[in-house]
């Protein structure tokens, strides 16, 4: 149960298929260089192999436990965490002037995915630490963010994001958790929250809650939530920790899959908060955090995936099975091994390119000079964050699949692990927003509110592909007809179901979201890989040759797949409600 992060997989995406350059452009990134981003992707790839890797099946097998209103991590993350801590992984991205490294957002989106592959249960603390970081440095007071960032910047203190109620999940309106003014600048909270990932646990010294709840006098609905930050731990005026707070554990969720993350039924008995953003705006505020945090499930979603692949490769490479095409006698030499092993590669790869094109978009939006440029670099981050959260874990899903039937029999066994890495996969899908709420966002926000213009914009930028690509058969006389077909049809194919989409009524729009979503992410992904294969061609980078050939599969398999939704989308509404809901049971 092995891992190793594919380092030249993820510095290849970067140099030639997203234009990091113009990301250590930045003044911000002018210390940057490649040589650094290929250091910085070793030690992490080295750290997750070495030291996380090996705890992923014991937080598997061995979950976290509840005992005395205490939560107790699995055996060996609390030391992993403090490795973790030691090593100052957890301010990667976050600005010198808070205490981080100040390293791009899209460097941070490499490294965290070699930590979600070697153990995800594990990285989702960090991960809600970073998340949590970005909401209160955007919104807290100076006071607050002075308390509390330092110690989360070195992961001393994690973090934790409390939204859901039984009657409030994807509906956050509903909130019932109550918020009472102290008189002296805090409010008692009070409420239970459930679903709460490290809400409780032994590793951090102090765990720092983001709360929603309702003030006395707020009005009914989403307009009515406010934020507010409640540590585990109060803290001295010196710095040092006092006394808890009034807020534990009162129960852990016995899940699918990601048993070593404790998910926490959290109990909220007059706690001190202090309230972050204004009165009613914590909706607002909390979205700085959810939009990262959906960023970045995505990456677990290429994480786990690709965890997954690597288990199926190495297990293709050993087992002996019936008689082979050509030298190999091992199962690798079978035609439909080799055809699932491409598929996961090539999905995961392009899944990949969107997560890190969608961080340097968000890297850009922060750093460059420009401000017409910092603009349209936020649209662009805007209109590509649900399509990575929503396409990353889907491709990651049907790989971890497809990992179980590579394995066959050995895979629906729990020894070989591919069993954990598809249930793990799972819950991608659902948290931070489940995929039908990121289509709903992407069709109703990001499309229709702003009459196309960044899809269309998007659309623009990928069309230079074509060009490029033009010139790469004539420079380098590689063979890219299928790339160029598949680039041309499947843009074609974009801009085709984007008009459909501004034109549908309510129930096509809604209905067709999800179709068009995952439209978007297979022309986005086989785009980019098509891209990151002519750069590297013109630059005579040795590993295009290869990537030339992932995309040329993509362009075969998956990008054709996009044309398949064309007409439903177009019927969605009458598709879904014609049939009636009576004869959904039995016809």
């Amino acid at each position: 149960m092995s891992y190793q992060a594919p380092v030249k997989s993820m510095h290849y995406l970067l140099k030639y298929g997203v234009d990091i350059d113009t990301v250590l452009a930045c003044p911000d990134h002018s210390e940057t260089n490649h040589e650094l981003i290929g250091d910085i992707l070793e030690g992490a790839g080295s750290f997750a192999s070495d030291v996380l890797a090996p705890t992923n099946w014991t937080g598997d097998q061995n979950p976290a436990r509840l005992e005395n209103d205490q939560v107790f991590s699995s055996p060996g993350f609390k030391e992993v965490y403090a490795s973790y801590v030691e090593a100052g992984w957890q301010g990667i991205a976050m600005p010198e002037s808070a205490g981080g490294m100040g390293l791009p957002q899209s460097i941070a989106v490499a490294t965290n995915e070699s930590f979600y592959a070697a153990n995800m249960a594990f990285g989702l603390c960090p991960m809600l630490t970073a998340s949590a970081m970005k909401a209160i440095e955007a919104h807290a007071s100076d006071e607050l963010r002075a308390t509390y960032i330092p110690k989360m910047v070195t992961g001393e203190w994690s973090g934790a994001m409390n939204l859901t109620e039984p009657q409030a999940g994807s509906d956050l309106g509903p909130v019932r958790t109550k918020a009472v003014d102290n008189g002296d600048g805090t409010y008692a909270i009070r409420g239970q929250k459930i679903y709460i990932t490290w809400g409780d646990h032994d590793c951090a010294d102090n765990i720092v809650h983001l709360v929603l709840a309702r003030l006395p006098d707020a009005p009914e609905g989403s307009k009515g939530i406010s934020l507010f930050l409640c540590p585990k731990r109060f803290v001295n005026s010196d710095g040092s920790l006092g006394d808890l707070n009034r807020l534990k554990a009162i129960g852990l969720e016995h899940k699918l899959g990601i048993h070593g993350s404790p998910t926490c039924v959290m109990e909220f008995d007059g706690a001190t908060g202090w309230l972050i953003g204004e009165p009613g705006r914590g909706l607002n505020c909390m979205f700085t955090m959810m939009n990262e945090a959906r960023l970045f499930v995505g990456v677990q979603g290429v994480a786990i995936g690709d965890r997954a692949y690597q288990a199926a490769l190495g297990y293709a490479r050993e087992r002996v099975q019936g008689r082979t095409i050509g030298a190999q006698d091992t199962i690798i030499g079978h035609p439909d091994v080799r055809r699932m092993l491409m598929d996961m590669k090539a999905r995961l790869m392009g899944a990949r390119a969107i997560n890190m094109a969608t961080a340097v978009a968000s890297d850009l939006a922060l750093s460059h000079p420009d401000e017409d440029t910092r603009k349209a670099a936020h649209i662009r981050d805007a209109l590509l964050t649900p399509i990575a959260k929503s396409y990353g874990s889907d491709v990651g899903i049907a790989a971890t699949s497809t990992g179980v039937q590579v394995h066959g029999g050995m895979g629906f066994v729990e020894e070989t692990g591919a069993a954990q890495h598809y249930r793990d996969s799972r819950i991608a899908a659902i948290y931070e927003g489940t995929n039908g709420i990121q289509a709903l966002d992407l069709v109703g926000r990001k499309l229709r509110r702003d009459g196309g213009a960044a899809m269309s914009a998007l659309i623009a930028e990928l069309s230079e592909i074509g060009p490029l690509l033009e010139k790469t058969v004539k420079e380098t006389g590689v063979r890219l007809g299928c790339s160029r077909d598949a680039l041309k049809t499947g843009l074609a194919t974009l801009t085709a179901a984007t008009k459909i989409m501004l034109e549908a009524d309510e129930a096509n729009a809604q209905g067709g979201a999800s179709n068009y979503l995952l439209l978007c992410g297979h022309i986005i992904s086989g785009a980019l890989l098509i891209k990151a294969a002519c750069n590297g061609l013109l630059a005579g980078d040795p590993l295009a040759e290869n990537m030339q050939k992932i995309a040329w599969y993509h362009a075969l398999v998956v990008m054709p797949e996009a044309g398949a939704h064309l007409d439903f989308l177009s019927r969605a509404g009458q598709v879904l409600f014609d049939y009636p809901e009576a004869a959904l049971g039995d016809l």
